[in-house]
């Protein structure tokens, strides 16, 4: 199965996970043994490395989170993102709307699968890239953080001024990957954490004063 998961990753970042594949094919055989004890993987194996369809050079901000939503109809291989069509949105991806419209007082709101945001420079990335069904941060222990950085340090390597916008402690570990001055970050936005730091911290303005400091064009959130 180790061959499986590292096809998965798009071309464009397969020569800056090289370096990491060690990590890859022994998750690859974690995964392998999950399934052999019929444990649900979330994600589905197809959409592990979703997030790494978006090229490297074409990355402004970098957007982390902790790992995937445990429901498997709601976990697509992107941060924070669901399919276009979920109702009810998870509880996070309701209050990052409800920031983004507090912050930039727009009146209309991304599609639910952020695909909007990818198309803009976005990438959405959590520090574990996979979880058990029904079990959050499963996969914890996993050595998800090597291949993370791989991505984060490549992205800054191909452009320095890429905005890190980090949502929580786990995400904060990797601010040290960025320039000091290229990273916003506040508390997550689940529920159980959002009134605690994320809800009026204004992340979404914050980045877009950062990316037209360098020169760059803001993301329509």
């Amino acid at each position: 199965m180790a061959a499986t998961l590292w096809s998965s990753i798009p071309a464009s970042w397969q020569s800056c996970l090289a370096s990491c594949r060690s990590s890859i094919d022994h998750i690859d055989v974690q995964l392998t043994q999950c399934v052999k004890d019929s444990i649900e993987i979330v994600p589905s194996v197809e959409k592990i490395f979703a997030a790494l369809e978006i090229s490297p050079v074409d990355v402004s901000v970098v957007v982390i989170g902790q790992d995937p939503y445990p429901t498997p109809s709601h976990a697509i291989g992107l941060a924070f993102a669901v399919p276009s069509q979920t109702k009810p949105l998870p509880g996070s991806l309701r209050n990052i709307f409800k920031e983004v419209a507090a912050d930039t007082g727009s009146t209309s709101t991304a599609d639910a699968s952020l695909g909007a945001w990818v198309d803009q420079g976005v990438l959405l990335l959590n520090t574990s890239l996979t979880t058990e069904s029904g079990i959050r941060a499963a996969h914890s222990s996993w050595p998800w953080e090597t291949v993370v950085r791989a991505i984060i340090t490549h992205v800054v390597e191909v452009n320095p001024l890429v905005v890190g916008l980090l949502f929580g402690n786990h995400a904060k570990k990797f601010g040290e990957l960025f320039e000091s001055n290229s990273i916003v970050s506040s508390a997550h936005p689940s529920p159980l954490s959002a009134s605690r730091g994320f809800l009026g911290s204004k992340p979404f303005t914050r980045v877009n004063e950062i990316l037209t400091r360098n020169g760059k064009s803001v993301i329509v959130w």
